[in-house]
């Protein structure tokens, strides 16, 4: 099925999907670039005028906030129109767009004038310009705005649909700004009270105790915003793709629903090294973290059924002959590569999470390179090749051109996958067993021959890491290379049209209306936010821990 959207609606979702992936051009580099430096490769504590930390500020916050939020509204405008058949208000979207980007030139010039070297985890005690935070702030609100202007034509859609279920991929997309929204308020909270009126003077120290707090109530949900949007690619499209079936569709539903329960009051495990929080509030966020595997493991069994019913429709009869019945290397289907080897990434991935959020474990390799690692399998896989995919999907959808280079394009995803293999594994690894820290430019001093601080038992991972580095910069070259090839070619066919390919369901879905309805579990996240972070902002205000000043990340001490 195709639905025709209106010209200045393909303008506006091409725009937002288009800038931020061509800022990620700077984000990849940068990203390169780390390699290069943790590799051992470049040993100074700048490369080409950009010093370390301003780079490794680029990357985190391009490719982490900026490309991710961007990509997801403009998915999400496309799913939109296409599940309920209404396009949202365009000025509303235009006005979405022109926030987000407004802001985010904001915090660029601040990034690469060298006034916000604060990393993408932006809490205090580091200090950035004004315009970094009203940046982020720009930024946030323009994505509400579009989350916002979905609601109605939602509501729209039920009154003129009584009885039907909502969409599977529109309880997706709802899910996924449901999660954003609330954990976005923490960090409005932590810039608006907190880091703007300290970065304009306003207050001459700040609380960093509490921005730490408000940050993560931000930053451990911030990953499933990031994970949604290929979930919703892995249920909805990837079983058609493979030539099979959804396996159930209740399934599904309870997996985006639970992800609003549990996404948010898991922050604190990012903080169990931290003073000034008790062991309760610990525990109580370790507890609630493992309950966010719950959803992970149904996904794990519901697709691997929908799977292995694709592989069964392929022909085979063996008991894992269907693993290898997958058009892994149909250049056609190279939607499906980009999905499958991001899920087998993440796979391998999430386990380590587990040992994350352990509290005991959670103490061997905190600030170890074992950090980086797993976010790199984690995130770096399932979230960037989906949200890679999508934008050379709908672009493709929307301009009425083929993919170019699709021998090309098919190769992107196994040498990312390859990449990050070398890489996260050789960081975890080195981090867990010998402590090699993350945040830390290596090439200056523990792989610099001529440091005093040089360990020459890590060059074999440092290695690893460099191969990955270029294995991963060599996909992302080959990425855009097929993204402009098919940009500068003509038109196939008429344009200004999406069609996703929807895949049917073994089991379908049941009617139960707990599956079709956010408020019982947006009233569960509440009190699941009450106790959590009640209890933590309770430590936080009772901690005999000061105020502090600003203080750069190259330098002890303070600013002023």
């Amino acid at each position: 099925m195709e639905v025709k959207v209106s010209a200045g609606f393909k303008k506006m979702i091409l725009a937002t999907l288009l800038f931020p992936t061509m800022l990620l051009i700077l984000g990849l580099y940068h990203g390169v670039l780390q390699a290069y430096y943790r590799g051992g490769w470049i040993h100074d504590t700048s490369f080409w005028g950009l010093e370390y930390y301003q780079g490794l500020t680029l990357h985190g916050v391009i490719n982490a906030i900026v490309f991710t939020t961007m990509v997801i509204v403009g998915f999400g405008h496309a799913l939109i129109a296409y599940f309920l058949k209404k396009e949202p208000n365009l000025k509303v979207a235009w006005l979405s767009f022109w926030l987000m980007t407004i802001g985010v030139l904001m915090a660029a010039w601040a990034i690469l004038a060298g006034k916000a070297t604060v990393l993408y985890t932006f809490y205090a005690p580091l200090k950035a310009h004004t315009l970094f935070y009203l940046g982020a702030t720009l930024l946030i609100i323009g994505s509400w705005v579009a989350f916002f202007s979905w609601i109605p034509v939602l509501r729209q859609w039920r009154k003129e649909n009584p009885g039907k279920p909502v969409p599977l991929a529109v309880i997706g997309i709802f899910s996924t700004f449901i999660v954003w929204f609330v954990a976005t308020l923490g960090v409005a909270a932590e810039v608006l009270i907190y880091l703007l009126p300290w970065s304009v003077g306003i207050m001459e120290e700040v609380d960093v105790p509490m921005t730490r707090l408000l940050f993560w109530f931000f930053g451990h949900p911030l990953v499933y915003f990031w994970l949604l949007p290929a979930y919703i690619m892995y249920y909805v499209f990837m079983p058609k793709l493979a030539g099979g079936k959804l396996y159930s569709e209740d399934a599904a539903r309870l997996v985006f629903l639970l992800f609003i329960v549990f996404s948010i009051p898991v922050g604190v495990h990012h903080q169990f090294t931290e003073p000034g929080l008790s062991q309760t509030t610990k525990l109580l966020h370790s507890m609630i973290t493992f309950a966010v595997a719950i959803p992970s493991l149904i996904t794990a069994f519901t697709l691997a059924a929908s799977l292995e019913y694709a592989g069964r429709q392929r022909g085979s009869t063996s008991l894992l002959g269907w693993m290898f019945k997958q058009p892994f290397f149909d250049k056609n289907n190279w939607f499906f590569a980009y999905l499958i080897v991001g899920l087998i990434i993440f796979i391998i991935g999430g386990f380590t999470g587990v040992v994350n959020a352990s509290y005991n474990v959670n103490l061997v390799v905190h600030n170890t390179a074992w950090i980086p690692g797993h976010f790199h399998m984690t995130v770096g896989a399932p979230v960037a090749l989906a949200l890679m995919a999508i934008v050379l999907y709908l672009y493709a959808q929307l301009t009425g051109k083929e993919i170019k280079l699709k021998w090309l394009n098919l190769s992107v995803p196994y040498l990312w996958a390859l990449g990050l293999l070398f890489m996260s594994t050789a960081m975890m690894y080195n981090g867990v067993v010998n402590g090699e820290p993350r945040r830390t430019n290596l090439g200056l001093t523990y792989l610099n021959p001529d440091n005093p601080l040089f360990k020459p038992e890590w060059v074999p991972y440092a290695n690893s890491v460099l191969i990955g580095g270029t294995l991963l910069g060599t996909a992302a070259i080959i990425y855009f290379v097929v993204l402009f090839a098919t940009m500068f070619s003509k038109a196939t066919r008429e344009g200004g049209v999406i069609s996703f390919p929807v895949a049917e369901t073994v089991h379908g879905f049941s009617g139960a209306k707990w599956l079709d309805s956010f408020r019982p579990w947006i009233i569960i996240l509440i009190i699941l936010i009450i106790a959590a972070y009640g209890l933590a902002i309770y430590d936080v205000i009772n901690s005999t821990y000061g105020t502090s000043p600003g203080y750069s990340p190259v330098s002890p001490v303070p600013i002023k």
